[in-house]
């Protein structure tokens, strides 16, 4: 809270009074509400990124953030932030409140009764348990409510909640690092490192922001990983470590089954993989979870099932090539960053990032879109959307 106090103060410099016009005045209102969500990114799931602020008369007298699954939202913190400064006031809010019981009460109904006399909402919530109905119940009692004001930013900031609340399948980040020639590692095997050490490290803040990372085995015996988050401030939270194996080669002393406190293990094999193995994992606390398998490989959609029944609604994978060459193919992708690093290493053997037969026309290549990029020294990463 004392951080948002700063970040608040500051801001209020700009807005003294109600000179500004209307549409003005939303705008940056909101951009101070996703100010705050912003700083519970990667901390909320399931449940989305959203910050509130309450203003009466050109002055801020609420404000809150929702900062993890199960603790009160936004709105409501704002709410007795303000206290009866609330009624008559203006609420600024990220994303429609919710009209249901979940582990909080319905937000829609105690914003309801608190009589504000205007509501503006950047966005409608895709949940279909909430869709337009918080925004219905608001109007009902007799607020006035405006929406679409920054919109764009809730889709980015919840890209992953988005797909979730609707699908039920996490959304997927594939991340590589790659030399200038789409290298992954020379002929011998040896990618440590390609990209630089700004690089890396921004490499970790994408993994604090998912709730999970996942790799292939052939992965894990080559570089024996941990597969934690390796930063001085990450917050503790639920993060899964996910492996695909579906011969169940996972050695029982590899490191990532060394420290249960980095993150829970989840083992994806096939239905013919070793039950006395499968048990020997299961004792270092690991959880095993036999899929289907087609053409000899697990099967990506039943994955996805897998982890969104247990709430996992994000997941970047690092790798191998196999795995993400699997997902491009088979369309399950959302999003990828790829690190560009200006070395050639060359050879016919050296890896790429993505394998397999490829594409016989440049109409069936995947395509990214809505690309960003960002150099890090001499690295380039590119962000971009399937």
């Amino acid at each position: 809270m004392a951080e948002a106090k700063c970040i608040l103060a500051e801001s209020m410099l700009i807005i003294t009074s109600r000179v500004l016009m209307k549409t003005a005045d939303d705008t940056v209102l909101m951009e101070m509400a996703y100010s705050l969500a912003e700083k519970a990114r990667g901390q909320t799931s399931p449940n989305p990124c959203v910050g509130a602020l309450i203003v009466k008369q050109g002055q801020i007298v609420g404000w809150g953030y929702h900062r993890s699954a199960g603790s009160p939202h936004a709105e409501i913190i704002a709410l007795e932030t303000a206290g009866t400064k609330a009624r008559d006031s203006i609420l600024y809010l990220t994303l429609e409140p919710c009209v249901h019981w979940g582990k909080t009460p319905p937000c829609a109904d105690r914003l309801s009764s608190a009589g504000f006399k205007r509501a503006v909402i950047s966005t409608f919530d895709p949940n279909p348990l909430v869709n337009r109905k918080g925004v219905a119940r608001l109007k009902a009692a007799g607020v006035e409510v405006v929406t679409g004001v920054l919109a764009e930013k809730q889709a980015r900031l919840n890209e992953a909640y988005n797909k979730y609340i609707v699908s039920k399948v996490p959304f997927i980040t594939l991340k590589a690092a790659v030399s200038l020639d789409g290298k992954m590692a020379t002929s011998a095997g040896q990618s440590r490192w390609i990209s630089s050490e700004e690089s890396r490290r921004f490499g970790q803040k994408l993994r604090a922001e998912q709730d999970g990372i996942m790799v292939g085995i052939n992965t894990v015996l080559a570089d024996d990983p941990r597969l934690t988050v390796r930063l001085e401030n990450f917050v503790k939270k639920r993060w899964f470590r996910i492996v695909l194996d579906a011969k169940l080669r996972l050695p029982l002393d590899a490191r990532l089954l060394k420290n249960p406190g980095e993150g829970k293990v989840l083992i994806f094999t096939g239905y013919k993989g070793s039950d006395e193995k499968a048990k020997r994992l299961e004792e270092r606390g690991t959880e095993v979870i036999r899929v289907p398998e087609r053409k000899s490989r697990l099967s990506l959609r039943a994955i996805l099932k897998e982890l969104g029944k247990r709430e996992i609604a994000s997941v970047l994978v690092e790798g191998g090539a196999a795995l993400m060459t699997s997902f491009l193919e088979q369309r399950l992708a959302d999003k990828a960053y790829i690190f560009i690093s200006p070395k050639l290493i060359g050879g016919e053997k050296a890896p790429t990032m993505f394998e397999g037969q490829g594409v016989s026309r440049l109409s069936r290549a995947a395509r990214l879109k809505d690309i960003r990029t960002l150099r890090l020294n001499d690295d380039i990463i590119l962000e971009g959307y399937f």
